[in-house]
């Protein structure tokens, strides 16, 4: 089994990882290498696994970056939460013999696709193969699209349609479509719903609507969102998994969709989605009781 190492150096302990690691990979697997600079195509790399150390934001750029491939990544969390990377160093030993024996889960992320098209370049936004061709913008997200006023008047106003036929003209901060995947992100601190991971949805999540009756949305993973900005800032941003982002120009129209190619990712064999809630963002803890010592 041909195995690939993306580590990302600037995370505490992860130089200290590779030292120890790279033996104990050398003697159960074939290492192609391990990259640190993100210099590598991976889309192209002739690999069967891909090792992320680091955190969520270092998987979410593998995700990106391998462009549809269909290659199984296990992260190993060195950040702090730790939802997609969510293996521990000493768990990752642990399954090296699960890993290299094709026996560790793997369950399939969906991904948005989401594109940028100018005023007037497109008749039908509803025909998607127009847009590939018109698009100036094109990036993947395997937790969220988000497009944010920006500065200098942190609102902005939006026409939000789905299937070709637009619904809402809004005002407010901004707008989330989130994965299941990054509705514990983002999406969940605007106040979006949970979605479990196996559940094919997408979340349409305003951000701070100027209006009382806006709320959040479930929406079928076949969709297509269409987005016209109507009144944009200087800053107005779409911002794909928060790394690859474009600015927004009046009349700009952005069609997010769901993207051709799932994500692989390899999960623990005792992994739990509502036991990794609880652990983590300390889901349904009961109240903390303060009793003065008698």
């Amino acid at each position: 089994m041909k195995v690939l190492v993306v580590a990302n150096l600037s995370k505490p302990k992860v130089k200290e990882a590779i030292a120890t690691l790279e033996p104990e990979l050398r003697r159960g697997f074939e290492l192609v290498g391990v990259e640190t600079d993100a210099s590598l195509d991976l889309s192209q790399v002739n690999v069967d696994r891909i090792l992320v150390l680091g955190g969520d934001g270092t998987l979410l750029s593998v995700a990106r970056r391998l462009m549809g491939r269909q290659v199984p990544i296990l992260g190993v969390n060195f950040g702090r939460l730790g939802f997609l990377a969510s293996f521990t160093l000493d768990q990752l030993r642990e399954s090296m013999s699960l890993m290299r024996e094709d026996r560790l889960p793997v369950s399939r992320r969906l991904m948005l696709e989401a594109s940028v098209v100018g005023e007037g370049a497109c008749g039908g936004l509803g025909d998607m193969a127009e847009v590939g061709m018109t698009r100036r913008f094109v990036a993947t997200a395997l937790n969220d699209a988000v497009i944010t006023a920006g500065s200098p008047f942190r609102m902005t106003e939006l026409e939000v349609g789905e299937n070709g036929e637009t619904v809402v003209r809004y005002s407010g901060d901004g707008l989330i479509v989130s994965t299941p995947s990054g509705s514990t992100a983002y999406n969940m601190s605007a106040g979006g719903p949970i979605i479990s991971p196996g559940v094919a949805a997408l979340v349409v999540t305003p951000i701070c609507p100027h209006s009382l009756s806006f709320r959040p949305v479930v929406i079928p993973a076949d969709s297509t969102l269409l987005i016209r900005a109507v009144r944009v800032n200087v800053g107005t941003t779409l911002f794909c998994d928060g790394q690859a982002s474009t600015k927004l120009l009046k009349g700009d129209h952005v069609v997010i969709r769901r993207a051709a190619s799932d994500l692989l990712l390899l999960e623990h064999p005792d992994a739990h989605p509502w036991r990794s809630l609880a652990e983590k963002l300390h889901w349904a803890l009961g109240p903390s009781y303060n009793r003065p010592a008698t």
